[in-house]
């Protein structure tokens, strides 16, 4: 039932570039708290922070794309590297505009997009990079580890966050996020240059448009994963409560408030990533994934309509360990499905995926709070979350009947 860390153990490059993601994910995690609330203090409108969703939509679908396309050609150590030190930049401009005199909104807004495009680039070379560094009959570990490790950054970074923004501001915030960057550079520059393996990519290459439109036939072709996609979109798109937060932490009186609502997801996916064993041993995986997306539905719509703040952080904790359910049996259908020379473009579809439905979802329940108030804006998209998974799985059959290959037993192994 527990975690199997043998990847970690076993695995020098795989471990380095596991610490890095870790500290920085704890970062990301700060500011992911940090920007919406300081929007929030500077203008007191949800739309607002809402928009911030619709601003980082068209980074994520660009450089998405372009960034999956690039990881397949280039050096992806390189590229992790050359993102990561973009990223870093962006803090440090969040960090000066955070110590201004007046403090501006635009910025914010130009910044965030600039930060979402170059994760672009950033997240197809790491997906690439691990699956490269992992074996086959490890996926299923490496998908509940990268799990995990985001888990981890998302319970202490927010909890961290709501300490730093009432004690020092945005500025607190933003200067430990860039020190994590940092950090994490230095661990992916330590990856043994060995480890990587020889480069496959052929002398001559297409150009750059046709490398993206073979992976995205690739996609297209195969239900599978046109099922992941599909399930965690209408999931977020729907059932998205973050954007809502800094009201929610708001109307509780308490700043603090709005990294527990925000940990309180993580806390649940992190007790389920803690006991992932079992999730080598399932091979109905699509199947997994549609029920899991379901049980998140079933967790928002139920925070809709929680009476008070703990009841409210319990719901949330219930959605969060379905989300990490979905995640892990996405994450193996991904990697057991797609080749090494295409997973950087893959990736890129991938991240669409998982971020265009959260940006959307954010942009909704903003928009729909303003309008009819908080609790319909949680419960009623969750209400139609719920459908929309459940009709996904229908008009996916193979999707919903994929069946993937399992871990061996320790027995078989020895």
């Amino acid at each position: 039932m527990l975690l199997d860390i043998a990847p970690l153990r076993h695995n020098l490059a795989f471990r380095r570039l596991f610490a890095s993601q870790f500290i920085s994910g704890l970062g990301t995690m700060v500011s992911y708290v940090a920007v919406p609330w300081q929007l929030y203090e500077l203008t007191h409108s949800n739309a607002q922070v809402g928009l911030l969703g619709l601003v980082q939509l068209v980074p994520v679908v660009l450089c998405g794309l372009l960034g999956g396309a690039v990881a397949d050609r280039v050096d992806r150590k390189r590229l992790l590297l050359a993102s990561e030190g973009v990223m870093a930049l962006c803090l440090a401009g969040l960090l000066a505009n955070a110590m201004s005199a007046a403090a501006s909104v635009w910025a914010i807004y130009l910044l965030v997009a600039v930060l979402q495009a170059a994760s672009g680039f950033h997240r197809p070379a790491l997906e690439a990079l691990t699956q490269k560094l992992a074996r086959p009959e490890e996926f299923a570990a490496v998908a509940a580890l990268s799990s995990v490790r985001g888990t981890v950054g998302m319970v202490a970074g927010p909890a961290l966050a709501g300490v730093l923004l009432a004690t020092w501001g945005a500025v607190g915030a933003y200067l430990f996020d860039f020190f994590t960057f940092v950090a994490a550079l230095f661990f992916i520059y330590r990856i043994p240059r060995e480890a990587l393996g020889a480069t496959e990519t052929p002398a001559e290459r297409p150009h750059l448009l046709a490398d993206l439109a073979e992976g995205l036939r690739f996609a297209w072709k195969r239900p599978e994963l046109m099922g992941t996609y599909l399930v965690d979109i209408v999931a977020m798109a729907f059932a998205f409560p973050v954007a809502l937060f800094p009201a929610m932490a708001a109307a509780d009186g308490r700043t603090e408030s709005v990294g527990w609502l925000l940990s309180a997801m993580s806390v649940g996916a992190l007790v389920i990533g803690v006991f992932s064993g079992w999730t080598g041993r399932v091979s109905r995986h699509g199947r997994a994934v549609v029920i899991a997306a379901a049980v998140w539905a079933l967790g928002i719509v139920a925070l809709g309509f929680a009476p008070s703040l703990l009841l409210g952080l319990a719901c949330l904790a219930v959605a969060g360990a379905a989300d990490m359910v979905s995640g892990v049996f996405r994450g193996t259908i991904w990697n057991q499905t797609i080749p090494n020379e295409m997973r950087g473009r893959l990736a890129g579809i991938e991240m669409i995926s998982y971020l265009t439905g959260p940006l959307i979802g954010n942009a909704r329940a903003g928009f729909m709070a303003d309008a009819w108030g908080l609790s319909t804006s949680i419960w009623l998209g969750g209400a139609i979350c719920l459908v929309g998974v459940i009709a996904t799985g229908f008009a996916l059959p193979r999707f919903w009947a994929y069946r993937g290959s399992v871990a061996p037993a320790p027995s078989e192994m020895a």
